[in-house]
């Protein structure tokens, strides 16, 4: 059984939390999410705390109690803390901008790659970096990883984009002739 399932999910000021009909809803001042409960899951919200229990004995709800239980606790931080990710492209002539809902990168191919902006994450383009934030966790890294998915970086030079706290393993080179 879930240690994590266990425990139960508070609820901080300001939020306000709901179970109704197999689905779980979250709002605060971030926004509002909501969440379809897994079967064999059920979710109960007493005391201002989320209570996640098991209904079923099966091998697929035991997987699922201890998940169910983590995205409540992602939705609630979300809407009250919300999630930042941000993305550095290191190179010679890579830059980021925004054009309306697109991001434009241009990262050394002979063409400019766009990708749309969820609706769900708020885009900061600065120099060399991608703010990225948002109250749905899910979305947001989902979405910075088919960023870093179009130039990841490369360990030779260390040229592409990647994550901010993303620690890059350099190689060494070709040794030329003594």
């Amino acid at each position: 059984m879930s240690r994590i399932g266990k425990l139960p999910v508070a609820l901080p000021s300001g939020v306000k939390g709901a179970v109704a009909g197999g689905v779980v809803s979250v709002e605060g001042p971030k926004g509002k999410l909501a969440f379809t409960i897994r079967p064999g899951i059920s979710v109960e919200l007493t005391d201002g705390k989320f209570v996640v229990s098991m209904t079923g004995t099966d091998l697929q709800a035991k997987a699922n109690y201890g998940t169910v239980r983590a995205t409540i606790n992602n939705m609630v931080q979300g809407v009250s803390k919300g999630w930042k990710k941000t993305l550095e492209l290191n190179g010679v002539g890579f830059n980021a901008k925004l054009q309306g809902q697109k991001l434009v990168l241009a990262v050394g191919f002979s063409h400019d790659v766009t990708m749309d902006v969820p609706t769900a994450v708020k885009c900061n383009v600065q120099k060399n970096s991608i703010e990225m934030e948002s109250a749905d966790r899910e979305v947001l890294g989902t979405f910075a990883a088919k960023v870093r998915d179009v130039q990841p970086p490369e360990p030779y030079l260390g040229k592409g984009i990647k994550y901010s706290d993303e620690k890059v393993r350099r190689k060494a080179g070709k040794t030329g002739k003594k």
